[in-house]
Parts: C-alpha cells; structure tokens; sequence
C-alpha cells in the first residue's frame, strides 16, 4: 500500500471548514453572534501563527454540538455543506485525486478538524480514509470533549502511527499534501512532502529542504 496522504483545509480546499462551521453558525443565529465571532477569528489566527492550544480551541467548537441532538445537527450540516464547503471545492484538487487513484494509492484525508464536519467532505471527495479529531459522543450526542489525541501537529503523527500499527501498513513511498506550518511534524516523516499554497512558514522550509511547491488554486 503507497499511502496518498492529504491535509484538508487549505489544502484540498480553498478555505477553513473549522473555521468556516463557526461563521456558519453565527450567520444562521445558532450561537451568540458578537461573542463567537470574535472567538471564532481570535483561534484561527493562533493557528495560523502556529500558537493554537488545541484543546482550548476544540471544546469552543464543539460545545454547540453538544446543546443540540444528532437529527437537527446533521440538518445544519448539510446546509453547511452547500453553502460554505462547495464553494470551497478546488478542480486541481480533484484532478489531483485522481491522479493518485490512478497509481493506485491508497487516498487518506488526516485534518485537525473535527469527524463530523470532516466526514461528509472526504465523502464527497471520494476519500475512503479519513483521521480527524474525534468529538466525544455519550448516548448519541455530543459532550463538547475531545475523545483521545486531536490530530494537530505532532498528534497528527501519533494517530497516523496508530492507524498504520493496526492496518499493518507501512509510510514507504508515502506521500502528504500540505498548506501549514503546524503540519511540518508529519511532512518530514514522509518520503514524498509537497507544500500546497503553503503558509510563509512552510515555504520557507520547503524552499529549504527541496520539498516540492504546488498550488491547488485557480
């Protein structure tokens, strides 16, 4: 198995489907709108400047999930989906799949981003595989924790070890897709890193190190 592996926001897609959910759930009134607003941006920016604390950041986006049960979520959900994540959706990036299914490798979507934003769209994109940061669910609803390790800098290569240990697979000849500096841990683990409309950060150290750089972009 060759493991065709790819970040999703920013990376697969032209925009943040973490941070597009908590616009999402302002524009449609489902939280308090000055408040979470400005929440919502304040940990956008850590992560892009490669300061977010995780945990802090999870439980902000999952204590809306946990107020509602799964039949109304997934309703928003999909409107979320037509509305913020299609018009997020890249051809490259498409074409870029496809290219790999070709070769026949294995395609893998492995994002900070929670499971139940995330599934629908490596649905839609025709991604078997996906690693995402795991809401904890109680009796079929949401608690607003995390359950085990997010997958987000350096946790993105435990669950990734984890994955590989039980499939009894391998990292040779892999290859990981990527945008951000917060995903440096798992693109030097790969024999094959390429930056993607990579952050200032990761293409200096792309630029550095001889790793390929791509756009996905129009």
């Amino acid at each position: 198995m060759t493991l065709a592996i790819f970040d999703l926001d920013n990376t697969l897609l032209a925009g943040d489907s973490d941070h597009a959910w908590g616009e999402f759930l302002v524009e449609e009134g489902m939280v308090d709108a000055e408040d979470y607003k400005q929440a919502n941006d304040r940990f956008y920016q850590e992560y892009l400047n490669g300061e977010l604390d995780i945990f802090h950041y999870q439980r902000f986006i999952l204590q809306p999930l946990s107020r509602h049960n799964m039949e109304e979520l997934e309703a928003w959900r999909e409107d979320f989906m037509r509305k913020k994540v299609a018009p997020m959706m890249l051809d490259k990036a498409a074409k870029l799949l496809a290219e790999h299914r070709e070769q026949g490798h294995t395609l893998m979507i492995i994002t900070a981003t929670n499971r139940f934003i995330t599934e629908p769209i490596a649905h839609k994109l025709g991604v078997e595989h996906l690693i995402a940061t795991e809401p904890e669910l109680v009796n079929g609803r949401f608690t607003g924790e995390v359950a085990g390790t997010p997958s987000f800098q350096e946790g993105k290569v435990e669950r990734l070890n984890d994955w590989l240990a039980g499939n009894g697979e391998s990292l040779a000849g892999a290859w990981f897709y990527s945008d951000s500096r917060n995903d440096v841990p798992l693109l030097e683990k790969v024999e094959n890193p390429v930056a993607v409309d990579p952050d200032p950060t990761l293409e200096e150290i792309a630029r550095e190190r001889g790793w390929p750089v791509m756009s996905l972009r129009d």
